[in-house]
């Protein structure tokens, strides 16, 4: 049986107090991530035919996050959850099969729970079937009613609960699975009739109920999964929770977090075991580091490829590769999809953006490298500058095996330093430097005796006159 899924993902998030215009709620990241990207995280592994995103507030935003993933549709009038399904008709309406829908803010949904709910949908041949969960505190939530045959009779809200009601603890955890045709046909038989003017998809319930139709629930593990972010105080407990989840899978499969309090991990990333992670560390996008590293404390990695038996030490790390054997920091910052070649070492204060540096390659402290290839065994120098943007466009440096560059070096791009170089500390060299040759381009110091003197007086005099004014 073939298995759809809606995403509501058009809420405007006003709690969210945002200023932004374009922002929609489901664009907020948790470690890096959107809050519907986690949700479709989630989808993924299910096998689903279709799945049909209804955006609307900032809906462009959420449109580029799901675009690889989801179809879209707009909703362009806000009038409930039950008008939300309704724009997806064009898309699904008379399919065959089940339609699984979730929420785009509930990003600590999970595939098991998602893949339990279909299979208990099927094995109890329901035609709609809600998730629910068992809360410590069910004030606010709407309560499930269950037959004495274990199905569901109805959904009481918190405003409608008698004093029996109010003690049951199993609330609606707003996840849906139904029979895709008669979704679709009952929600054309949907209507307005509350005081806010909206079609509620749970009205649906009501109306399968009537009709004879089998519904069921089904109870997820964490009743935390559940937790919709509406305000920013929401973001960060589930922030919160999916961090300590995150951390602990790492630290179970062999990599050791030393402050998990204060290490950030996302989804995507993946850790070979016997690396260790040092406090106030970042990690996040499609980052893969290998076996036996030590990454921080302080470092900030993002979309990385790093080796083996590297130390990467207050560093900020992004859309880069760094091979094995390698010293990175303190204080390094690599970008634009640098790679770092083998027992390389990047000191204190050194950028990289675009970088290629190769095995054996050394830039110590203190440097700016943009745009720039640098061969084997090469040395750059305390306060090398690469020069890679002229105002308009930015150039390429090409430096080869065995170059050593002097402090304090400025190569202005493009040019090539052929293997075995030599270029003199304080040099500026805009001109291309053949193999084996030394570069010296820097003016003949002058000294001129008791000169400091006559321009001490002259600021002086200035200081004064300035002063007078």
């Amino acid at each position: 049986m073939k298995t759809y899924a809606i995403i509501l993902a058009a809420g405007k998030g006003t709690r969210m107090k945002s200023l932004l215009d374009d922002k929609s709620k489901v664009s907020y990241p948790i470690l890096g991530v959107p809050l519907v990207k986690h949700v479709l995280n989630a989808l993924r592994p299910l096998n689903i035919e279709k799945k049909v995103a209804i955006v609307g507030f900032g809906g462009p935003a959420t449109e580029e996050i799901v675009r690889d993933e989801a179809e879209t549709v707009y909703q362009h009038e806000q009038k409930g959850t039950g008008h939300a399904i309704i724009q997806a008709a064009p898309l699904l309406a008379g399919e065959q099969g089940r339609t699984l829908i979730v929420c785009g803010d509930t990003p600590l949904l999970k595939t098991t729970t998602l893949q339990k709910l279909i299979e208990q949908h099927d094995q109890e041949n329901n035609k709609l079937t809600v998730l629910s969960a068992i809360v410590p505190n069910p004030r606010g939530y709407g309560r499930i009613i269950r037959g004495s045959d274990g199905s569901v009779s109805e959904i009481v809200e918190q405003a409608d609960v008698n004093e029996k009601q109010n003690a049951i603890n199993e609330v609606n955890a707003g996840v849906y699975v139904f029979d895709n045709k008669l979704l679709f046909e009952y929600l054309d038989k949907l209507s307005p009739t509350n005081a806010q003017g909206e079609y509620y998809l749970t009205d649906l319930i009501k109306m399968f109920k009537n009709a004879g139709l089998k519904i069921g629930a089904s109870i997820a593990g964490d009743y935390r999964e559940m937790l919709g972010i509406n305000d920013r105080r929401q973001l960060e407990e589930a922030a919160a929770i999916m961090r300590r989840e995150i951390n602990e899978r790492h630290m179970l499969a062999g990599v050791t977090i030393e402050d998990s309090s204060s290490t950030y991990i996302g989804p995507d990333v993946v850790i070979q075991p016997d690396t260790v992670i040092r406090p106030g560390t970042h990690i996040y996008g499609k980052t893969a580091i290998g076996r036996q590293n030590v990454i921080g404390p302080s470092t900030f990695l993002d979309n990385v490829v790093i080796g083996d038996e590297n130390h990467i030490i207050f560093s900020h790390v992004a859309d880069s590769s760094i091979g094995s054997a390698n010293e990175v920091g303190p204080y390094a910052r690599i970008r634009g999809h640098s790679t770092i070649g083998n027992h390389t070492r990047v000191g204190n204060f050194v950028e990289f953006k675009a970088c290629i540096l190769h095995d054996g390659a050394k830039a110590a402290h203190l440097s700016y490298l943009g745009d720039v290839d640098i061969g084997e065994k090469t040395n750059i120098g305390c306060g090398t500058i690469v020069a890679n943007y002229d105002g308009y466009n930015k150039t390429k440096t090409v430096i080869g095996k065995d170059v050593f560059v002097g402090s304090g070096s400025t190569l202005i791009s493009p040019i090539v330093v052929e293997d075995n170089a030599f270029i003199a500390a304080g040099s500026t060299i805009n001109r291309s430097v053949p193999k084996d040759d030394m570069a010296i381009a820097r003016a003949r110091q002058e000294n001129k005796p008791g000169y400091g003197i006559v321009v001490r007086e002259r600021a002086l005099q200035k200081k004064l006159a300035s002063q007078k004014k």
